[in-house]
Formats: C-alpha cells, sequence, structure tokens
C-alpha cells in the first residue's frame, strides 16, 4: 500500500495538508471507526471511505465539494417532479432504513459503506450527530440521506433514490432547512454531476478548512432535528 501514516490509539491525526495528491486525498491508514475519533476527524476535514477487503483509510482530497445551504438549486424540471408527486418528507424517523438503502444502492458504483461503518454512524444517531432526512410518497420511502451535524456544518455522507428525483428532494429539503437554522456549510466531499447539478462547487482545501475552522465550534438557532412533515408537502 501507498506509504502513509498508520493511526495508533492517539486520536491525532496527520495535517490534512500532508494527504496525497494521488489518489487524491488520502491521508492516513488504521485506527478504528470509535464516535470519539469520528467527531475527531469531521471537525478537521478528514472523513473515512474504504471497501470490506481494505484496512480504514482517512480522506481529506483537494478540491473539496460543497456549498451554502443558501446556495442549493431547485430545477424547473424538479420543482415540476414536487408538484406532481406530491412527495412528503421527515427528519431522522427512519435512520437506519436510509442507510441501509444507501449501502445497496450505492457499493456498486465505489462509495462503500461497509457494515462496521453503517454501525458506526447508527451509534453517531443514537447520539444526536447523525441524521437522516426521508423522502415519502404514499407512505413508501423513495429516496433520503443521511450525514453528520456539527456546528454549524453538515458533512453529507451518502444519499440514495427507489424513484427519480427523490435524493434531490432530500437534498434540497435539508438545505432549505439548514439555511433556516444557520448552518454556513454543507460539505459534500467528493463532486459529481450529480451533486454539482444541486448548486455544489468545488473550493480549495485550505478554504474549505478555514470555513470548517471559523463554524464547527459555532452554534446553529436552536432547533430539532427529528420531525415529520407527514401533513405538509415538500414546496
Amino acid at each position: 500500500m501507498t506509504n502513509i501514516p498508520w493511526l495508533n490509539d492517539s486520536l491525532e491525526f496527520p495535517s490534512p495538508d500532508t494527504a496525497l495528491v494521488e489518489p487524491d486525498g488520502l491521508l492516513a491508514a488504521g485506527g478504528d471507526l470509535s464516535t470519539e475519533r469520528l467527531i475527531e476527524a469531521y471537525k478537521q476535514g478528514i472523513f473515512p471511505w474504504y471497501s470490506d477487503d481494505q484496512p480504514i483509510l482517512w480522506w481529506s482530497p483537494n478540491p473539496r465539494c460543497t456549498l451554502k445551504p443558501e446556495q442549493a438549486y431547485t430545477s424547473k424540471s424538479l420543482k415540476k417532479h414536487i408538484r406532481k408527486t406530491k412527495p412528503r418528507l421527515s427528519f431522522d424517523l427512519a435512520f437506519e432504513d436510509v442507510i441501509h438503502h444507501c449501502t445497496r444502492l450505492n457499493s456498486d458504483d465505489g462509495t462503500w459503506i461497509t457494515r462496521e461503518m453503517e454501525e458506526a454512524y447508527i451509534a453517531l444517531h443514537h447520539l444526536g450527530i447523525a441524521h437522516s432526512v426521508e423522502v415519502w410518497e404514499n407512505n413508501e420511502l423513495t429516496g433520503g440521506l443521511y450525514g453528520l451535524a456539527i456546528g454549524r456544518c453538515f458533512f453529507g455522507e451518502s444519499m440514495f433514490s427507489l424513484k427519480p428525483n427523490s435524493s434531490k428532494v432530500a437534498f434540497t429539503s435539508l438545505c432549505a432547512q439548514l439555511h433556516q437554522w444557520d448552518y454556513a456549510l454543507v460539505d459534500c466531499q467528493v463532486e459529481n454531476p450529480h451533486l454539482l447539478s444541486l448548486g455544489a462547487n468545488c473550493i480549495d482545501r485550505t478554504d474549505f478548512l478555514t470555513i470548517l475552522r471559523n463554524n464547527i465550534n459555532q452554534k446553529p438557532r436552536p432547533h430539532e432535528w427529528c420531525f415529520n412533515l407527514f401533513d405538509q408537502q415538500v414546496n
């Protein structure tokens, strides 16, 4: 394997500035997925990403795909889809279902979510740090996403759609709510066409880390994550 630092029992990570250029952002290997280590990693702009046949790998890519919540883009076609299908929304109502769907649907395209990772993020959910957004049509879960909320930052992890546009509805609805709660940043990690179509863009890692440091220890507006809008359709 590429010569990178191996983590020990300490929660200390190498500086993201030392991450490799190729593969982009590979920073360290080893350690564990304890809640303490994961929280420390995200606070520094570092996240785990690996497959079952690899050790735990830690990443901080450059550039970084991000957006401000108010910059999320809802296309005319998505608005038309929402008017037609009348989806409904919930937050933290079915976290485990969301991560299970993300695991099944995304594992073939390189977004690996191992069983160990599932358990780690479910543990973070029980601590009130990891959260999910669910989209429902006719009482059927059709899409959603999950990620971590720390300070005024939301770190998106994965999303899924069982029907067209459901993950887009989840993402744009989340961003609208985050904007109301005064969140400053949505970290999308690595760019892809789906995220770019929703308003995300890439910034230099140095700029990302500056935004992160300025907001990770700040408090958003008081709010509750666990709620549903079954009596209110997505606008």
